[in-house]
């Protein structure tokens, strides 16, 4: 399939690593001029490195945090500066702190909010005024699994998660005059420094051989396995991309089938 991705200009949030790069790579890989997002310099110079060896396109990096307001404002004017105009916008973040509700503070709960919900808000303000004027655009929002079945010790992303569906499902109708579309992707559990933290932590918490919390939470996954970063970079792709025309305010599950709620 053609994605038609050749030359549009995509902005993904904390893609240094994980889902994020994964996205901005595919888009890269399918022609689209990417900026890479992240709090780590480093980091940041390795994933330019990988995306150049594996696509031959040279993003542009931007170091910055998400819950900064400012911050988002230079992602997007330094992008508009150099590319002149600005099609996608992958919003994304890394999960907020985990823990049950006993456990959470209000300034967990502050946190957890300015990264997982307000930034979304505050980055989709500054691109639209661009997206208008050009009568084109795509939003594609980065959640998680819990947007459909919360997690108990995962309290802040089951609520904020929800939030950011609440956000694209009110926006869609407004934006679609505009031929914006702004689709949400639910993902379960990747192969990810994220996952890998939670499985950690859970079998501290256990007392257990993080083998052991692998394979438990392997076992409940209908396919048997962790989701390759890969695998949700081409759907997010798709989605960003113009062969996307008439899908808006949607949310996808990709999650090897583990979520059995409608």
């Amino acid at each position: 399939m053609e994605l038609q991705l050749q030359g549009k200009v995509a902005i993904v949030l904390a893609s240094s690593k994980g889902l994020g790069y994964a996205a901005a790579e595919e888009l890269a890989r399918e022609g689209a001029l990417v900026t890479l997002v992240g709090r780590n310099e480093a980091v940041l110079h390795e994933a330019e490195a990988r995306m150049l060896a594996q696509t031959g396109s040279k993003p542009i990096l931007i170091q910055g945090d998400i819950t900064k307001a400012e911050h988002i404002e230079r992602i997007v004017a330094s992008t508009m500066e150099q590319r002149g105009r600005i099609d996608i916008l992958i919003n994304n973040c890394g999960g907020p702190s985990p823990g049950t509700f006993d456990q959470l503070s209000d300034e967990a709960w502050q946190q957890g909010f300015e990264l997982t919900l307000l930034s979304y808000v505050r980055s989709i303000r500054a691109v639209l005024p661009y997206m208008r004027k050009q009568q084109f655009g795509r939003i594609v929002n980065m959640t998680s699994s819990t947007h459909k079945q919360p997690i108990e010790s995962l309290m802040l992303s089951s609520t904020f998660r929800v939030g950011v569906l609440g956000l694209a499902k009110t926006l869609a109708p407004d934006l679609a005059r505009d031929q914006i579309l702004i689709n949400t992707v639910g993902p379960g559990r990747y192969a990810t420094d994220r996952v890998i933290q939670l499985d950690r932590l859970a079998a501290n918490h256990e007392g257990v051989d993080q083998s052991f919390i692998e394979d438990r939470e392997k076992a409940l996954i209908p396919m048997g396995r962790y989701g390759q970063p890969e695998e949700m970079g081409r759907l997010i792709a798709f989605l960003a991309s113009p062969t996307n025309s008439y899908m808006t305010g949607q949310a996808f599950l990709v999650d090897g089938g583990a979520v059995r709620a409608l």
